[in-house]
């Protein structure tokens, strides 16, 4: 299992939601966090919740959807001096359910992809040329199971956008230290998910980030968080390097 402790984790979207779990769970292993979130207020709440592990942790922000602004956050990170080693690309939005779908708004891509699919995968490169010098790192990105739903064409086209991006970068390092994966939370009672959801933030862990603690050097799978409810971490990534397949291979 990739020993954390001490590691730098970037999580973004960390100020409430599965973000939040995310953080709360990283910090109680002994991770050092920079926690990203529109605006810096809005951690707030995290950052007390963090304070008993007594762990280093900086904050950033950015809106997403302005792409300068994501540029902007990652030359804050690098003022840091900090070696980022583990990326949780977390955040993202779902725009609207639009039950008239043959009249979608062009709106609803443009803002999807800007934030679901361009912002999570420039700090996806942004970090990866960092993690090539060092020789190893793990990216999660955060996709999900939306399926046969007209209604929210913006939002899933945007997933399946990053699912097929991150897959084909995922194929370049497979069989290194540098791991790149999805995750995928499952529907969560979140601002996102609506209240409608069968499953809560917490159930989310730790299968959001067991993709953090994997160390058999397979990139390109995909993690399914609720697969990994009431797991430790370490049944977890015994699980997942046991039964989850990478895509970037044929066994």
């Amino acid at each position: 299992m990739f020993d954390v402790k001490g590691r730098y984790v970037f999580i973004s979207g960390a100020s409430r939601g599965i973000g939040y779990q995310a953080a709360v769970f990283m910090a109680e292993q002994g991770c050092k966090l920079i926690l990203h979130a529109r605006k810096k207020e809005h951690l707030q709440k995290i950052l007390d919740a963090v304070k008993v592990y007594d762990t280093e942790t900086y904050t950033v922000e950015a809106e997403l959807s302005d792409l300068l602004q994501v540029e902007l956050m990652l030359k804050k990170i690098d003022s840091f001096g900090v070696d980022v080693d583990i990326v949780l690309n977390n955040a993202g939005i779902q725009v609207g359910y639009r039950n008239d779908y043959l009249n979608t708004p062009i709106e609803d891509y443009e803002e999807s992809f800007r934030i679901n699919t361009i912002a999570p995968m420039m700090i996806t490169y942004h970090f990866l040329k960092k993690r090539e010098k060092k020789g190893y790192g793990r990216i999660i990105n955060t996709t999900s199971g939306i399926r046969r739903e007209p209604q929210q064409a913006g939002y899933s086209a945007s997933k399946a956008a990053l699912d097929k991006v991150t897959m084909d970068l995922a194929s370049v390092y497979d069989g290194s230290n540098i791991m790149i994966n999805l995750t995928d939370p499952g529907w969560c009672k979140t601002d996102l998910g609506g209240q409608n959801a069968p499953n809560t933030p917490e159930s989310t862990i730790p299968g959001i980030v067991v993709g953090a603690f994997v160390d058999d050097q397979k990139s390109g799978r995909l993690f399914a968080a609720p697969a990994f409810h009431g797991m430790s971490i370490a049944e977890a990534v015994q699980y997942a390097e046991k039964n989850v397949r990478s895509y970037c291979r044929k066994v």
